[in-house]
């Protein structure tokens, strides 16, 4: 199987949820008080079966109006058209603005060749929960389409592709296992989103369910240390994709 990250950029995010872009080298974070500061990068899986498009970013433009999505795709040697299955973790919009796209006044799937996946309980939260997570008109439209397949609890999509609900970021937030060719590749949504998530353990106040989510972390961190699975971290500001060790109750990444 081949891995490839999709960076879309950096950015602040305050409590309006906008998220800002943010560049290190150019920007002060003092100039933008209360703000989380995050990297977004979706991926693109090719497994022998299915090009994988796993959470699908912000829906970023590039200055001819594409989206960046597109032209990350490019760059990794593909089409758009030629992913086969969006499997997104959740609904938040940081995961899933990319998912759909707005032309002319009128909404658009991004992949319409592709099925996408989702919880069904993460998509009826997103549908009607009054919040500023959620990007309300994606989320209608793509409830709208034949490509919108709703999945429940623990299961498997194909015979390479499981899924496993697991709460703690959302409620109905979920993580992704890819098998093929003796491999193995972990996709942890924002429940595994960063290495340094794993390497500290903390309760973050922006999780539906601080504690569980902290215990999450620890436990895909040691599935992922003893089966030797490839992680994809979605938020990584360096390390992207990596291998996890769990080491005298320390984890480190590869």
């Amino acid at each position: 199987m081949k891995i490839f990250p999709l960076h879309e950029g950096s950015f602040s995010v305050d409590s309006s949820k906008k998220f800002i872009p943010f560049n290190p080298e150019l920007h002060n974070p003092k100039d933008r008080p209360g703000s989380l500061f995050i990297y977004v990068q979706p991926f693109l899986v090719q497994t022998p079966n299915d090009l994988l498009l796993i959470d699908a970013g912000l829906g970023v433009r590039e200055a001819n109006g594409e989206l960046q999505l597109y032209n990350n795709i490019r760059k990794a040697g593909f089409q758009p058209d030629d992913v086969t299955k969006v499997l997104m973790s959740h609904l938040h919009y940081d995961h899933s603005g990319g998912m759909m796209y707005e032309e002319d006044g009128n909404w658009k799937l991004s992949f319409p060749h592709a099925d996408y996946y989702v919880q069904r309980g993460e998509m009826e939260t997103g549908l009607v929960k009054q919040s500023k997570s959620y990007k309300a008109p994606v989320l209608e439209h793509l409830w709208r389409t034949p490509n919108l397949h709703l999945i429940e609890g623990n299961g498997k999509i194909t015979d390479e592709i499981s899924f496993e609900l697991t709460g703690g970021h959302c409620e109905f937030h979920q993580v992704f296992l890819i098998e093929a060719d003796g491999e193995k590749i972990f996709m942890g949504g924002d429940i595994l989103p960063e290495p340094e998530q794993l390497i500290r353990k903390f309760i973050a106040k922006y999780d539906f369910d601080g504690r569980k989510a902290m215990e999450l972390r620890e436990y895909y961190g040691k599935r992922a240390a003893e089966n030797d699975w490839t992680c994809l971290f979605y938020h990584a500001k360096s390390k992207a994709v990596g291998k996890v060790k769990y080491e005298n109750g320390s984890f480190s990444i590869i």
